[in-house]
């Protein structure tokens, strides 16, 4: 009995599935326009229904690909920040199996208004300004303790260095559930700062923080400002604000070069060519994760991935759109992928 249940519940499944044709999509409001690109080109063929692609943020496309097999679940999660081995187990929990793609690389910019001042500043100097906490150095009689945490003070720009703007800092950026904000939060307040700084290292050490994770938490008191997961939005808002700075992905400079300047971060400028030869400071990998499930039930699954590698190159439609091409042999790797579909494992995540 118990096993024509669910010989029933799979033909349901099927069944059901069979009667959503287009590719369901959500996740990195980075990766949305590129998908969206490719998207429209499916759905030039009259004998495909055009994908819908969402946005809502790395998190929820990781997880959301992962919630569980069946028509109120997406096929596709797009993300711009890896799976974490955490979020593969939550998959794993729910009977989820997925296949991770690369799809190409992306730089993580901090933009300003044409109008206002371009910051030309270190990974270091940008942490200081938008990390949560800092430690602060107290004297005694023998020795200078620097291993005390607290809220950061930092009002201006020019508090941090005296080469920066004497502005008020306020940085419009995205959500905890956005990418964009993990892999910032990563390279440039752990990695950039509390890995690499000798004080900061030291006083994360001493709070049994020796990666220096802690440091990842943003500022909460007006400093950072949350602007949602959308980074038009953002792109707005400096505009109308020429004092104000911006954090989002570099295909949204690009597209607005015209109007917004981007950040000097370490001695580099955010350029197309910068981040491809990996000599921008604040770059990283684009991802989609396709549900195994689902890819015979919504066949068309295959066309829209497929669709990929016919854009992806330095001539292609995606990369006119900011996206930065992946070299050619990460491409075979990828395309090799896309015919055997290996499930991801913790292991590879670990590599």
């Amino acid at each position: 009995m118990k096993k024509l249940i669910t010989l029933v519940s799979f033909a349901l499944f099927v069944s059901n599935a069979s009667a959503r044709e287009n590719v369901s999509i959500a996740g990195s409001s980075t990766v949305l326009p590129f998908a969206t690109i490719i998207a429209e080109q499916v759905g030039k063929n009259p004998n495909i229904k055009t994908p819908v692609v969402e946005s809502g943020g790395s998190s929820v496309g990781k997880k959301g690909v992962c919630d569980g097999t069946g028509l109120k679940y997406i096929d596709i999660g797009n993300a711009s920040s890896r799976m974490k081995v955490k979020e593969l187990k939550y998959c794993e929990k729910n009977n989820v199996k997925v296949t991770e793609i690369k799809v190409g690389y992306d730089g993580i910019v901090v933009a300003s208004s044409k109008k206002g001042t371009q910051l030309d500043i270190s990974k270091a100097d940008l942490a200081k300004a938008l990390t949560a906490k800092i430690p602060a150095c107290v004297a005694s009689k023998s020795n200078v303790n620097c291993n005390e945490w607290i809220d950061n003070p930092y009002k201006k720009w020019s508090d941090i260095n005296p080469a920066l703007p004497n502005l008020d800092i306020r940085v419009y950026g995205p959500p905890t559930t956005s990418g964009t904000r993990a892999s910032y939060a990563e390279m440039v307040n752990q990695k950039g700062y509390c890995k690499k700084d000798k004080i900061a290292k030291a006083a994360s050490k001493a709070r049994g923080d020796k990666k220096g994770k802690k440091c990842r938490a943003m500022r909460t008191d007006g400093a950072f400002i949350e602007a949602g997961e959308q980074d038009n939005l953002i792109v707005q808002k400096l505009i109308e604000d020429p004092t104000a700075y911006g954090i989002f992905g570099f295909s949204y400079l690009d597209q607005n070069s015209d109007k917004l300047d981007g950040a000097i971060i370490d001695g580099g400028e955010p350029t197309f060519e910068a981040i491809a030869d990996g000599d921008y400071a604040v770059s990283r990998a684009l991802y989609f994760y396709v549900k195994h499930s689902h890819l015979d039930v919504v066949p068309t699954i295959k066309n829209y991935v497929e669709e990929w590698t016919k854009h992806w190159g330095e001539e292609g439609i995606l990369s006119d759109a900011g996206m930065i091409p992946m070299p050619t042999e990460e491409k075979k790797v990828m395309i090799e992928r896309m015919k055997t579909w290996p499930v991801l494992t913790a292991d590879m995540l670990k590599k």
